[in-house]
């Protein structure tokens, strides 16, 4: 409309009217404007102009086109629905290929899978970050699908996409006014779900895990200010105790080169915001943690046998798992039985709608608790697995010289390293703090 007002041109062609606006209201409003700088419009499928032409023509052709419009947007919404439930992807994903002569349906391609399980392995077990992963990827002159190269946003759709787990989710959102095209968020259980465990590249269990750690780094920005980083041995590991925030590494050269960490909350926003003044020395940090594992692994036998023990008061034993999934199993399929049991006699007059809905949405809730319980099983199941890998990789990692050790091999072994403000320091081992197990189980001292 600016280049109109500014006598670009004198004449708009158009070829069906619904090209020019969505809605009538839009339409007129355009036509009045452009009419009164004195611009003919053509619409050509309908043969007319608009200079000579009266509103009410206009108003009637501009209504049926905006009527057109939201039948074809009904059929659009409809095939949509029906090729979701179907297990349809429409989508290109990396990781997948057509198959040709079916656009919807997708088979796995053996190399980009390898390279998806290569980033959920960066992520989880070597601790690197979205841009570090991509970063990699683009290094090795590997290409998205659309032959561009890998990005932050890339890499985090991929660590976040069900899709690889064998799990298609259709139908998260619907378009709420065709003709504004706005959406809006449907609630979960009016997701479109379809299992398809011939498409799974990664096991569900570690795609919770990467969940897991995104939420807990996305925490950790937000509320402790603090972002993910591996580019020293120690980053992000050290925190302070007084005010919560990670220690910084400092260099400084006098005669000799000392390297010591200090709280970054100190050193960034001044004395007043921490009283923690303490600097730790990396060389003497890194033999004190030499020691530690040394020790460690000297009682291995005795710390596997008291670790397996408190598992086994934490959690509940295998069997009694088993038994429980097979009893909730049984509830479930009750529950869908009697959902469509409801659904048929609706189809048949034989209840109302609203009695349908009361009572699928009660069987809905319950179904949703024994599914609820479910996970609950299976995180004990998938925890028993959890805790031997992390046990083996725990004391293989120790073997190593934590000199020699990357930043992400130290964060398998430790959570944190908390420092306060009279010098002590505590070494929380990852072991520990994610199965929420008592400290006495391994040997623990106080070093300052």
């Amino acid at each position: 409309m600016s280049d109109a007002e500014n006598g670009l041109f004198d004449m708009v062609v158009v070829k069906d009217i619904s090209r020019l606006a969505r809605n009538t209201l839009d339409l007129l409003k355009s036509i009045r404007r452009l009419k009164a700088l004195n611009i003919e419009t053509i619409f050509l499928t309908a043969n007319m102009t608009v200079l000579d032409q009266s509103e009410f023509a206009l108003t009637i052709f501009a209504a049926l086109a905006q009527e057109e419009s939201a039948n074809m947007s009904k059929r659009v919404k409809f095939g949509k629905k029906e090729n979701a439930k179907k297990g349809r992807v429409p989508n290109i994903v990396y990781g997948y290929d057509k198959k040709i002569g079916d656009y919807f349906n997708l088979a796995i391609n053996e190399e980009e899978s390898k390279i998806v399980r290569q980033i959920y392995h960066w992520y989880i077990e070597d601790g690197y970050g979205a841009s570090k992963i991509a970063k990699m990827l683009n290094e090795k002159g590997l290409k998205t699908k659309r032959n561009c190269n890998f990005s932050q946003n890339g890499i985090c759709r991929i660590l976040t996409n069900e899709i690889y787990i064998g799990k298609i989710i259709n139908g998260k959102q619907e378009v709420k006014d065709f003709l504004t095209g706005s959406r809006v968020n449907k609630n979960e259980q009016d997701w479109l779900v379809t299992e398809r465990k011939d498409l799974r590249i990664i096991e569900p269990d570690v795609f919770e895990k990467a969940q897991q750690i995104m939420k807990g780094r996305h925490e950790a920005f937000n509320v402790k200010h603090e972002r993910q980083s591996n580019k020293y041995l120690f980053s992000t590991l050290i925190k302070c105790k007084e005010c919560g925030w990670s220690f910084r590494r400092t260099i400084r050269t006098y005669k000799n080169t000392y390297v010591r960490w200090v709280c970054s909350g100190r050193n960034g926003r001044g004395v007043d915001s921490c009283d923690n003044s303490i600097s730790v020395d990396e060389e003497e940090l890194i033999c004190i943690l030499d020691e530690k594992f040394s020790g460690m692994n000297a009682n291995k036998e005795r710390i596997i046998k008291k670790i397996s023990k408190e598992f086994v008061k934490k959690y509940k034993t295998e069997d009694e798992n088993r038994e429980l999934e097979r009893s909730l199993n049984m509830k479930l399929q009750k529950c869908q039985k009697k959902r469509k049991k409801y659904v048929e006699m609706y189809a048949e007059d034989l209840i109302t709608k609203e009695e349908l809905k009361a009572n699928v949405d009660g069987l809905l809730e319950q179904q949703k608790q024994i599914e609820n319980q479910l996970k609950v099983v299976s995180f004990d199941f998938n925890r028993s697995k959890d805790l031997e890998r992390l046990m083996e990789q725990t004391f293989q990692n120790m073997e190593i010289s934590v000199r020699d050790m990357t930043n992400a091999q130290l964060k398998q072994i430790i959570d944190r390293i908390e420092v306060d403000k009279d010098g002590h320091i505590d070494i929380n081992f990852r072991l520990i703090d994610e199965f929420g197990f008592d400290n006495t189980v391994l040997i623990s001292d106080n070093y300052t």
